[in-house]
């Protein structure tokens, strides 16, 4: 029997929020699911059911729309991809599909239901999870869904069978990413798909590897591993080509590291630069995984951007946070890069573990010493089942299993917690203001950022973004 396979990524109308005030966002957009275009593309390589992804961000579709565009397509399973902090528009939707037809089978995938599975798969609206990497897993549920003898025997479902809930094990890691067709952009709006930091529109997503071997405390991304596992260079040059086919010559690689392996980094540079791309990529690494020959190489072959989490201009609240970089390498690779002429973005967490408003200011000073291109600060939120979460637990600094409890009873008004240890949340959030005013509002930034401006549309682009931030 073919199927009819609808992917959704949901509406974000009740997103959680800490309730700090939103700052200048740089990277501000719309990306792809990429997630879901990796299952889409599984699907119609491997079966002959006919899928379609639903991408409410970027067309637009609010719940007075997405009732009639779930109808439209009349789907008989439909996918909805899940974090934390969107649950409660994911369950939504799910009861949208559910008041639609009960028949239709709802599958929920991605970071929240593998750290709360049996708490998700209580919701009454949900009838599987697929727990770990969703391409061959979703596929092979879907070739047997309604046959529950097999389905016990498919290791990494979560699903309910009567009153009993059914865990099928855990599910080995892919460890042959080459063998992975490439995303099924082709289901999505992908013309619409933007970055304010990106220089070419549209722009799409990749991811070139998985895993993270690195250790630090506020991690949320341990349920793809720890080992890294990596694309081919060809393989992932290939990928590039494709797009260009379609019209897109901007890449944001979305790996946790991209400059992990060396060697692999080198290999990419040097097949663009064969094969005569003309692209434009950016990339987060870490600033002791770079050196002046591969920041060169990167640059040669298109590279323009790199995003590197510096998280904090305090050495020992570096160490606290198991970042296991010194503020020296921060200090070096700043200045490497910017010499090779590729924009920096830094990432900095303020209110985290032992922090003060020294050390905070600290980072502040930190920050325009270095003087990346752009800034991102943040305040620390313990995110569930990371070691920071833990931790707080254990030091009563987070006085209850708050993460926990929100996934068993999602509820609107739930507010995230932050990490409240020395300052309190007024004080963060005030400091904060501080950071991204004394950054952003100063002479020699602004004349800098003025000068390069090439159009009139950046322009009012960038006054905005200014005006965002004298507002505060």
């Amino acid at each position: 029997m073919i199927m009819k396979i609808l992917l959704v990524n949901p509406p974000t109308e009740n997103m959680l929020t800490t309730e700090v005030p939103t700052i200048v966002e740089e990277e501000r957009g719309y990306n792809p699911p990429l997630g879901l275009m990796y299952i889409a593309a599984y699907i119609e390589k491997n079966t002959e059911h006919i899928v379609d992804i639903l991408d409410t961000e970027v067309d637009e579709i609010g719940y007075d729309r997405l009732e009639h565009e779930i109808k439209k397509r009349r789907p008989d399973v439909v996918g909805i991809t899940t974090m934390t902090f969107t649950l409660i528009d994911a369950i939504l939707t799910a009861k949208i599909v559910k008041g639609i037809d009960g028949d239709i089978k709802v599958i929920f995938g991605g970071p929240h239901v593998n750290i709360y599975p049996r708490e998700t798969i209580g919701i009454p609206e949900i009838d599987f999870l697929v727990m770990g990497e969703g391409e061959i897993l979703f596929t092979d549920l879907i070739q047997n869904i309604d046959n529950k003898d097999k389905l016990d025997g498919i290791g990494g479902l979560v699903f309910k069978d009567s009153e009993q809930v059914i865990v099928t094990g855990s599910r080995e890691l892919i460890k042959d990413l080459d063998s992975l067709p490439f995303p099924a952009r082709h289901l999505t709006s992908y013309k619409k798909y933007y970055s304010l930091l990106a220089k070419r529109s549209p722009i799409t997503t990749m991811i070139t590897s998985r895993g993270c071997p690195y250790n630090c405390l506020f991690c949320n991304r341990a349920w793809l591993g720890k080992i890294f596992r990596a694309r081919s260079a060809g393989n992932v040059v290939d990928e590039m080509e494709e797009c260009i086919d379609l019209g897109i010559n901007e890449f944001l690689i979305y790996d946790d590291t991209f400059t992990i392996n060396r060697k692999r980094v080198i290999d990419i540079c040097a097949d663009i630069k064969e094969r005569g791309l003309d692209i434009g990529w950016d990339i987060r690494a870490r600033v002791d995984t770079v050196d002046k020959e591969l920041l060169r190489t990167m640059k040669k072959s298109g590279c323009e951007r790199i995003h590197y989490g510096v998280e904090s201009g305090n050495q020992e609240i570096l160490n606290v946070l198991r970042k296991g970089i010194t503020l020296e390498q921060v200090d070096w690779a700043f200045e490497l890069t910017k010499k090779e002429g590729i924009s920096t973005l830094a990432y900095f967490m303020i209110g985290s573990p032992r922090e003060t408003r020294e050390t905070i200011l600290q980072s502040i000073n930190f920050a325009k010493k270095i003087d990346p291109d752009f800034v991102h600060f943040s305040i620390t939120t313990p995110f569930p089942s990371t070691d920071l979460y833990k931790m707080g637990l254990e030091e009563g600094i987070l006085k209850n299993d708050y993460w926990r409890e929100f996934a068993k009873n999602p509820t609107k008004d739930f507010i995230p917690e932050l990490w409240i240890e020395n300052l309190t949340k007024e004080k963060l959030i005030e400091l904060l203001t501080l950071a991204y005013k004394s950054f952003y509002i100063r002479p020699s930034y602004v004349i800098k950022r003025m000068l390069r401006i090439k159009s009139l549309e950046e322009l009012k682009r960038k006054a905005n973004a200014g005006l965002s931030v004298f507002k505060m």
